[in-house]
């Protein structure tokens, strides 16, 4: 993630506003007090190191991801060890993060947790900025069932959080349901990753696959910008679409 180092080295070409701009300019404000006093989160004519298009998408995801996992891992008022290892393993495991965009996902995580700023606040801009990448949209709704029932049962609050995310983000009814079902009661685990259920006809089965083997496609993700840890992901993505399809064809003899 190029921009990380961008921000850690000082030097920057773009203002990030809104709630998720006073969490990056407290996560990263310091680095710009030490090493340069008159840059803070602030446009640079001229500068060598303005952030590209790119970049900027990749800081507001990076962003908007770990500020959202935070509001959600403390919407019952504490955050569990379950919490905190499932967002672990999300930077580990999926985006393979190295040390220093490590420790930048974390401290984006401990301010958002202390920001004032509510839930909504965070997904709107979020959803502003991606609401015409419906992939991004739903890598997003996973990551945050995934963390609120990490302990094996969703409370009310983090229901309400995830029903906010669903009305912000114009998520469908169905596709909430059948995620739910897949973290909650594991049941139609397969049919549920290719957003469908057992009901569905062979010919809506090959539909739905072959729409979101294209969404997640490596290729695709790339060409939108997306660092590599990003595109790591949707390949993650992309494994299990094709494995839950390989299984109902199996399942069918198709």
């Amino acid at each position: 993630m190029s921009w990380i180092g961008k921000m850690i080295g000082g030097t920057l070409g773009f203002a990030l506003g809104g709630p998720l701009g006073a969490v990056a300019g407290a996560a990263f404000g310091h680095a710009f007090v030490d090493k340069k006093e008159d840059i803070y989160l602030k446009s640079i004519p001229g500068s060598h190191n303005r952030l590209s298009s790119n970049e900027q998408a990749q800081l507001i995801f990076f962003t908007a991801a770990f500020s959202m996992l935070a509001k959600i891992s403390k919407a019952d008022g504490k955050i569990t060890q379950g919490e905190i290892d499932t967002v672990e393993a999300f930077m580990d495991n999926d985006l393979r993060l190295d040390s220093h965009s490590r420790e930048s996902a974390i401290n984006i995580f401990r301010h958002a947790i202390e920001s004032t700023e509510p839930f909504d606040a965070f997904a709107i801009q979020f959803y502003t900025v991606f609401k015409h990448q419906p992939n991004l949209i739903e890598v997003m709704m996973e990551l945050l069932f995934r963390v609120s029932a990490s302990d094996g049962n969703i409370s009310s609050e983090e229901e309400s959080m995830l029903l906010s995310a669903k009305r912000i983000f114009s998520y469908p009814d169905y596709s909430y349901e059948r995620l739910k079902s897949k973290y909650i009661n594991n049941i139609n685990k397969f049919y549920a990753l290719l957003n469908c259920n057992e009901n569905a006809t062979n010919e809506e089965i090959k539909k739905q696959y072959r729409k979101l083997a294209t969404e997640y496609h490596p290729d695709k993700i790339e060409a939108k910008g997306l660092p590599e840890e990003f595109i790591k992901l949707a390949t993650e993505k992309f494994k299990e679409v094709q494995e839950a399809y390989d299984h109902i064809k199996k399942e069918r003899g198709l």
